[in-house]
């Protein structure tokens, strides 16, 4: 994020990657390598307060401090599953809400990030898109997710290694329709002054945002998933309604060329089963198909109810039976474990609190209402 797009002004330094403090020191005649000390101090120490910045000049302390706004948001309330699964409801500053969760396991701690409050693009079988879309987050409040779910891990107690190693962008909204503010995001993820992350374990999920993909196919190297869930255009214009912008041929094109750009990756292609919609056997004949010489791995995701659902997820039998198929073609298939649906913090479950510009929340509801039970 440049200074351009701020005119010189810096509301919150978790809104600036490693470039973009460079130029704010610079533009405020610093030199270059004082940035690499703010973003220490900001995201590994987790200091709020520049002048405890002890190796920083006071000029420029007496300088960040009117420009350190951390946190950016409070916590509404915080819930822990039974399986060790923590979700926060993290409150904005126009009151808006959203979720973050993360997932512990035996060699890994996965956080997973919002990056809309709500979501835009209404995929039939997920309930935040059915709480309709407010905004996009900002850069500050991508990687405040983070900021915070690090510090407050550090906090609890209990058998679960609290270690933050993977990122997931799954969380509530579409990632690529937020690209400006996403992209130094992930910067700060991935930079050693920062977070620190291997590339591999910072992974974009998309509902398939064409052109948004080859940006970010140019601008970075992470991990990529695809909200796939549907092997023809015909199905994936109901689930997925972006599929009728941009239809599956456009789409696995754009994931060559990651592949292409990226040939040590393989996509992850995100598959709800959803009982008697996707889940026979020709459906999985038509995905080997749609996937043929693509470097991919399928996820299998049991469908995780939500109120008001149409959808019911496909019974354990026909999901093993489906990834057999698969398995039997050459394509790593694992099916997703679920995890935090007590709370509803599975896939498909985040809600936050929208106030919803869309009016997609009450259409939503007053229809489903209607259905026969």
């Amino acid at each position: 994020m440049h200074l351009a797009q701020h005119n010189i002004q810096l509301p919150t330094l978790l809104d600036y990657d490693l470039p973009g403090l460079v130029a704010f020191c610079q533009a405020i005649g610093e030199r270059p390598f004082r940035a690499q000390q703010i973003l220490r101090w900001v995201h590994q120490s987790g200091v709020v307060d520049p002048q405890a910045m002890s190796n920083i000049a006071k000029g420029l302390r007496n300088t960040l401090s009117g420009l350190l706004k951390i946190p950016v948001f409070k916590v509404a309330y915080a819930h822990k599953a039974l399986d060790g699964t923590q979700k926060w409801l993290l409150q904005l500053t126009d009151s808006n809400c959203i979720e973050t969760v993360f997932i512990p396991e035996k060699s890994r701690g996965t956080l997973c990030l919002s990056s809309q409050v709500g979501c835009v693009l209404n995929c039939d079988f997920c309930a935040t898109g059915k709480q309709g879309f407010n905004r996009n987050l900002s850069t500050a409040e991508i990687i405040g997710q983070l900021w915070f779910a690090v510090r407050a891990l550090s906090k609890l107690n209990g058998s679960h290694d609290h270690t933050i190693t993977n990122i997931v962008m799954m969380g509530m909204g579409e990632p690529l329709l937020n690209l400006a503010n996403l992209i130094p995001a992930l910067n700060v993820m991935l930079d050693a002054n920062g977070y620190g992350l291997a590339k591999r374990r910072v992974t974009v999920s998309t509902a398939g945002v064409v052109p948004a993909i080859y940006d970010l196919t140019a601008q970075l190297d992470v991990s990529l998933a695809i909200s796939l869930h549907a092997a023809n255009d015909d199905l994936r214009d109901q689930l997925v309604p972006l599929n009728k912008k941009y239809p599956l041929a456009a789409l696995i094109t754009a994931c060559k060329a990651y592949c292409a750009k990226h040939p040590r990756r393989k996509i992850t292609m995100e598959y709800v089963m959803l009982k008697q919609i996707n889940d026979s056997a020709a459906d999985a004949k038509q995905l080997i198909k749609l996937l043929h010489g693509m470097p991919v791995k399928i996820n299998l995701i049991p469908f995780n109810p939500f109120q008001y659902a149409r959808y019911q997820s496909s019974p354990v039998a026909q999901i093993m039976a489906f990834q057999k198929i698969l398995m039997s073609a050459g394509i790593y298939t694992s099916i997703r474990k679920t995890r935090g649906d007590d709370i509803a913090a599975a896939c498909g479950q985040l809600v936050g609190q929208v106030n919803d510009r869309t009016q997609r929340q009450a259409s939503y509801r007053q229809q489903a209402q209607q259905l026969p039970h």
